[in-house]
């Protein structure tokens, strides 16, 4: 593998400069899978002035073309980001600019502009305008199995937590009733909480339980799983629920609860439970950030659907 290096920028530093080429150099000579190819590198591509992400952006060409992995040079930008994002850099640290890419890939700044553009809508990364691009925290995806958020945090290596909690007992009224099928008049333990992952606000809960079946609810106090309560002190276990998601956006006072900007996209979520006698055990309304939930399902197509 030969690879040629010409600039006409003298005056650097150019002991860094024979460390980074050399560092390169021993990556490519390394590959002997593909010795009888060649490649140059020359111009603008490689600078003596050339900042550190661009450097790495050259030896992950060079490391590329040396396992033998060939592709289009979109296709090796994206690949070099993911690598950025999900191995060297953290959530909400900043990802080389748009010229740096450009420049190192040898692609236009639209092309650039749109592979950020895909990261960006697979909740990847972020962009803050006059600042740049930006890695994502990670989506938390949720299956659609019934489990509770305490599960789904722990089960994520996370630790679950709640702020803001307010239990109190009222009449159910019209909405609520109906969800529950109880009387507008017939009381319900309320909760109402910000659930945390690690500390962070993820989702806004409001959770509707008839009074009936779990009497005293409202002056216990909820510190954790309710499902665990619920099982544990009265003996409700949820067998189903019927579930619906739905887009929407937060208003300032959510969007301040769960301390993200307003009017930023969310889900909403609206699940009534049951146990195994099919009784409704509980009506939950829940709000999501959209920025860090993502809902993962299997489809099968059924077996009398023979259309193409």
């Amino acid at each position: 593998m030969q690879l040629e290096y010409t600039t006409h920028l003298p005056g650097l530093n150019e002991l860094c400069f024979d460390a980074r080429w050399s560092e390169i150099r021993k990556v490519a000579d390394l590959s002997g899978s593909i010795s009888r190819q060649t490649r140059t590198w020359s111009g603008s591509a490689i600078q003596r002035n050339a900042t550190l992400s661009q450097w790495e952006g050259i030896r992950f060409m060079a490391e590329t073309a040396g396992n033998g992995r060939t592709g289009t040079k979109g296709a090796q930008l994206r690949s070099y980001l993911l690598g950025l994002i999900e191995g060297e850099l953290k959530p909400h640290e900043k990802l080389p600019t748009e010229r740096d890419l450009a420049e190192t890939f040898g692609v236009t700044r639209l092309t650039v502009r749109r592979a950020l553009d895909q990261l960006g809508y697979e909740g990847r990364v972020y962009r803050t305008q006059g600042a740049g691009t930006f890695v994502s925290e990670p989506r938390i995806a949720k299956s659609v199995e019934l489990t509770s958020f305490t599960q789904d945090m722990r089960a994520r290596g996370l630790v679950p937590g709640s702020l803001d909690t307010v239990v109190e007992e009222i009449p159910a009224g019209a909405e609520i009733g109906a969800r529950l099928a109880l009387s507008p008049r017939d009381l319900v333990a309320h909760i109402s909480r910000v659930r945390t992952a690690d500390g962070e606000p993820m989702c806004i809960e409001n959770t509707y339980v008839p009074a009936k079946l779990a009497p005293g609810l409202a002056a216990r106090g909820i510190d954790g799983s309710l499902y665990q309560m619920l099982t544990e002190t009265y003996h409700l276990k949820i067998e189903k629920a019927e579930q619906s998601i739905h887009a929407t956006v937060l208003d300032p006072p959510l969007a301040k609860l769960l301390g993200v900007p307003e009017f930023s996209p969310a889900f909403k979520v609206l699940r009534v439970a049951y146990d195994k006698k099919n009784q409704r055990i509980e009506y939950a309304e829940s709000v999501y950030r959209a920025d860090r939930y993502s809902y993962d399902f299997v489809i099968f197509r059924t077996t009398r659907d023979n259309t193409n």
